[in-house]
């Protein structure tokens, strides 16, 4: 994986160089007349010298860290829950912070291989939201995906939230034991902690 990610380092996108001519205007007040001719108008960002608590606002702020991955949720689940899931999405894309979801039969590029564009989005996604139903543990392509998460960073606390529906925990994936998990009893209760969770 190392060597996939160094050939294929992200260039910079129009949102990121905006960002960083409207920082370097903003943290050198003398010299902003000479930068910001470069930069189009509304791109310049107050910035307080004691970055407040991550709250809503901030996250979708055009300089919060949110903005250094495509994704903010990927998420790995059977087909055979794909309404299931495409609820969830719908939900989290829905909220007041418009989360940007990776939803493989969506979002993925035609002809492209299935598993390039499952790495790709895990590397570019902020959480991984693994749907742990009896069909996902059935199904070796979900185990591939859980172990590509756990791959991609083991020990990343918070970035891999399962959601067990319809399984014991006696069938809970071994590989995931170190990991708190969402039960999902009440649908929409289960969403709103999803989304807290993400927030988080």
């Amino acid at each position: 994986g190392w060597f996939r990610r160094l050939l294929h380092k992200p260039k910079p996108t129009s949102v990121e160089s905006s960002l960083r001519t409207s920082r370097s205007a903003s943290s050198s007040p003398s010299s902003s007349s000479a930068e910001s001719s470069g930069s189009s108008p509304g791109t310049s960002l107050a910035r307080s010298s004691c970055p407040p608590p991550v709250s809503a606002s901030d996250i979708s702020a055009s300089d919060s860290a949110r903005w250094a991955k495509i994704y903010d949720v990927c998420i790995c689940h059977s087909e055979v829950d794909l309404e299931l899931v495409e609820e969830l999405v719908s939900y989290l894309e829905g909220q007041p912070e418009s989360f940007r979801c990776f939803l493989q039969l969506r979002d993925a590029t035609p002809g492209s291989a299935v598993v390039t564009e499952l790495c790709d989005a895990l590397q570019n996604s902020h959480c991984w939201v693994m749907l742990i139903t009896p069909s996902f543990l059935r199904d070796p392509w979900c185990k591939y995906q859980m172990h590509q998460a756990l791959a991609e960073a083991p020990m990343a606390n918070g970035r891999t939230i399962p959601v067990l529906k319809d399984v014991d925990r006696k069938d809970y994936p071994k590989e995931l034991r170190n990991l708190y998990y969402i039960y999902m009893a009440l649908k929409e209760k289960s969403f709103r902690q999803i989304r807290d969770t993400v927030m988080r």
